[in-house]
């Protein structure tokens, strides 16, 4: 089972600007100082966005290739794949994305009102969600 990664989706103010950041792009990638030591396995897996404290979305990882500078490139995919919301705690960078990682939406499938994530993850907690 491939492994996935988080990130946050720094300076989205909505999930439209996640969105345009896909749009029209053939080929996007994350740049970092480090690949990560495991990158191997997550190629397959995804990349997950954490927006509101919330992951919202991922892309597929196609691979890792190295720049000019040094830095790393990690490949997506040119989609975006909406995802049920899950809480997850904002952090700097990327991080592998442990325990299941939450479904895909189905075409037309509505959310609702989804809670803001600091506040189902407490609920989380106390297990009435």
């Amino acid at each position: 089972m491939p492994l996935n990664l988080t990130k946050i989706a720094f300076g989205a103010q909505s999930y439209a600007d996640i969105e345009s950041w896909y749009a029209g792009r053939r080929s996007p990638h994350l740049t970092t100082k480090y690949r990560p030591t495991k990158w191997e396995e997550c190629i397959g897996g995804s990349l997950y966005w954490i927006h509101q404290h919330n992951l919202v979305a991922r892309s597929p990882i196609t691979g890792f290739s190295q720049t000019d500078s040094g830095r790393w490139l990690i490949e997506l995919e040119p989609r975006l794949i909406r995802v049920y919301p899950q809480p997850k705690r904002a952090h700097q960078g990327w991080r592998y994305l442990k325990g299941e990682p939450p479904r895909d939406l189905k075409d037309g499938e509505d959310i609702g009102d989804a809670l803001p994530g600091k506040m189902a993850a407490k609920l989380q907690k106390l297990g009435l969600i």
